[in-house]
């Protein structure tokens, strides 16, 4: 469900704007403390044109070492929140020199990017923070891909799409009056099949789209029938692509005007890009915030209680960024536009509704099929998940139980690929106790039955764990321990032999296998 706007902040952190439109075309070549960017100013050096403090400064004319300095020291005294350079300028070792030195943070252009594109889209996303609209990623940019889909059909006269690198339908023309099957299939699910997909990717349709800005004609196969794709691209990255259903490859001349439409077409792109990222950047920073104990205006934007915390757990070997990347990815193909998730202390963490009935994408059942359906593919895939809670204070609460979940997923001491607190509380309630007893493991019986062990080589403490944990069962006992019931009975008659342990008050009993659990058995 899309967010409700933030409370009119002034502007955005620098890395925001810049991760916003993507490291395709900007890049922070040198990183200082500094004001929230809220606006865009166009230096002119020679009519001292510097803006005003909080500005992203943009270097378009600059192009020596010496006049780069000389704008970094204007954007110093006027307190710049940041100087745009191209990337030829912001590399030299005097230009980053002056930087660091002047704490003005720099930020490299790609050398083949247009201006006028980029203060389009960072005027986009500053306008769109100024108003509280950054966290939506629907709206005008979605409105004017389904415009440019039509111009693109009317060029060819065909069906068209316009789909991003992952294969997932942007937009569409209203024109669809030659439908095959597999473009039926992908329009309504917004994604092409996998089937098509594993066809398209055999005949190296995907690697000429992620090499190549030529526009290819893709001959018919089977149920596909022929296509003529264009690449969508900007500053040398491939965005997505224009896909047209035609009989044959048309003619030069509209496939010139497509070629053309489809720079525009990246504009939008790139534009829609710098609203989801920015969206997905406030959306984390305001969990995260949450999760961390601080609940102010949380239920101005969170769904109504109640809510569960989950670790959302992937492949250990992979970094943090990600397994959240997968993660949201996964949800989002699922159907939830806009997931809750974070990373707090390198782990996924989540927060998903938890109301009896709900399936609907964001809810507890619903992430729990997602879930299985990664299992397939992925099977490092586990959620641990904290018991429902209706207020905020109590968040604080699922999230250290979904941390306990995880903790024991990870020893090995709970088998649930999706598990709750309520369903493992025995163990939670067991690993709490014996935690406790880990930290301040004192004199007892116990500690000298495992002293005896260590010393002389014998086996008191895993029998005695095997007989607690098989009460009145001697046969199952000894199956635990490897040995004949006859010895386990030899074992533990002479156990007071050893030490003195009362097993028949049942207190002693507990305690006993709390710190057995403690020390390993």
């Amino acid at each position: 469900m899309p967010l409700s706007p933030l409370p009119a902040p002034r502007g955005l952190p620098l890395a925001d704007v810049v991760g916003a439109l993507g490291g395709g075309l900007l890049r922070v070549a040198v990183a200082s403390p500094g004001p929230e960017v809220d606006d865009v100013t166009l230096a002119e050096p020679t009519s001292g044109v510097y803006g005003q403090a909080g500005d992203l400064l943009l270097g378009v004319a600059i192009e020596t070492s010496e006049a780069a300095v000389s704008l970094l020291e204007g954007g110093a005294a006027a307190g710049s929140g940041g100087v745009v350079l191209r990337r030829s300028v912001a590399r030299q070792r005097e230009v980053r020199g002056a930087a660091r030195r002047l704490g003005v943070p720099l930020v490299e252009l790609a050398d083949h990017a247009s201006w006028a594109h980029v203060v389009w889209l960072l005027r986009g996303v500053l306008d769109r923070a100024a108003t509280g609209a950054a966290v939506r990623s629907d709206g005008p940019v979605h409105d004017d891909l389904f415009a440019l889909a039509d111009a693109c059909a009317a060029l060819v006269e065909a069906p068209v799409t316009i789909e991003d690198t992952q294969s997932r339908v942007l937009a569409y023309s209203s024109r669809q009056d030659v439908l095959d099957p597999v473009r039926l299939s992908t329009i309504v699910g917004r994604k092409v099949p996998d089937a098509v997909l594993a066809s398209l990717r055999g005949r190296g349709v995907f690697r000429r789209l992620a090499r190549s800005s030529d526009p290819f004609f893709v001959p018919a196969d089977g149920d596909l029938r022929p296509r003529l794709v264009i690449p969508v691209r900007a500053a040398n990255e491939w965005l997505g692509s224009i896909w047209a259903l035609v009989d044959e490859q048309p003619r030069t001349e509209t496939i010139r005007s497509l070629t053309q439409t489809a720079s525009v077409v990246a504009l939008h792109l790139l534009r829609l890009r710098s609203q989801t990222d920015l969206a997905r950047r406030v959306a984390a920073d305001r969990l995260r915030t949450l999760l961390s104990g601080q609940v102010h205006d949380a239920e101005a934007w969170l769904p109504a209680a109640p809510w569960r915390v989950v670790v959302l757990a992937g492949d250990p070997t992979l970094d943090p960024e990600t397994r959240l990347d997968t993660w949201e990815s996964a949800c989002r193909r699922h159907g939830w536009r806009q997931p809750l998730l974070a990373l707090l202390d390198d782990e996924v963490l989540g927060l998903v509704r938890h109301d009896p009935g709900d399936d609907t994408p964001g809810s507890w059942p619903w992430l729990g099929e997602v879930a299985r359906d990664l299992l397939e593919t992925r099977p490092h895939v586990r959620l641990s998940a904290g018991s429902p809670v209706r207020r905020l204070p109590q968040l604080a609460r699922s999230r250290h139980e979904a941390l306990e979940l995880h903790r024991l997923a990870l020893a090995g001491r709970i088998d649930p690929v999706i598990a709750t607190a309520e369903d493992a509380w025995a163990e939670v309630t067991c690993e709490r106790a014996v935690s406790g007893i880990r930290a301040v493991l004192s004199h007892s019986p116990i500690a000298d039955l495992h002293a005896h062990d260590t010393e002389h080589g014998t086996a008191y403490a895993a029998t005695l764990a095997a007989w607690l944990d098989h009460p009145g069962n001697p046969r199952a006992a000894a199956t635990r321990v490897h040995v004949h019931p006859n010895t386990l009975r030899y074992r533990m008659s002479h156990l007071a032999d050893v030490v003195d342990l009362d097993l028949d008050d049942p207190a002693t009993r507990l305690a006993a296998r709390l710190e057995l659990r403690a020390l390993g058995w």
